[in-house]
């Protein structure tokens, strides 16, 4: 398999997970400024939406879109427990944290680093990713992941997302909760191994 990734952006999540999976990959560098490889190629001419992540599967299959990814990482290994099985309400409850993950905080975060965008705009986005972030903050109470005590496919997706705040002003110390869930998971090796796969961690 190849996961095409650009360093730091969303496709972080699905690297932590295939590390996390213990599953043969190679990543691959897609810039997002240039939309090339390293080799000069096109990156449209492999993913017409122009962004990451996209998993190649060996058989020349291409997925795209993080939540569904990662989903598909965990399925093929479900000894490891990345996700609850189809069909269980825990499966839903993992989507519907994807869902919000995706559409609430990771969109709520993309007029920030838009090119040309009014301060103005930029003020109330963070505001609202915060209150976001808060409510997530009040749902880890008490708990080490946001499936309960164990890893699972939503808590790559939030740690890549929440470590966006440092670049967009979106200030986190006050969130006790999610403080203590970001440094747990950056003790996790398969997410020391992703960052610094991605030149992220020296």
């Amino acid at each position: 398999m190849k996961l095409y990734y650009s360093p730091g952006a969303c496709s972080l999540s699905p690297h932590i997970v295939l590390r996390e999976s213990g599953l043969a990959f190679e990543p691959v560098l897609a810039s997002t400024k240039t939309h090339q490889l390293v080799d000069g190629t096109d990156y449209y001419t492999i993913n017409p939406k122009g962004y990451v992540p996209l998993l190649e599967l060996d058989n020349g299959e291409r997925l795209s879109e993080g939540p569904a990814i990662v989903q598909y990482i965990a399925d093929q290994v479900p000894q490891k427990n990345l996700a609850p099985a189809n069909g269980t309400m825990a499966r839903y409850r993992l989507q519907e944290w994807l869902n919000f993950i995706s559409t609430e905080l990771h969109k709520g975060f993309s007029p920030m680093f838009t090119p040309g965008m009014p301060e103005e705009a930029k003020v109330l986005a963070r505001a609202r990713v915060l209150k976001r972030l808060t409510w997530v903050d009040e749902q880890l109470e008490g708990k080490q992941y946001l499936m309960g005590d164990t890893f699972s496919v939503p808590d790559a997706y939030l740690y890549t997302v929440a470590n966006w705040g440092q670049y967009a002003g979106v200030d986190i110390a006050g969130l006790k909760n999610l403080v203590a869930f970001q440094a747990r998971m950056s003790a996790r090796p398969a997410v020391q191994a992703a960052l610094k796969a991605e030149g992220l961690l020296k």
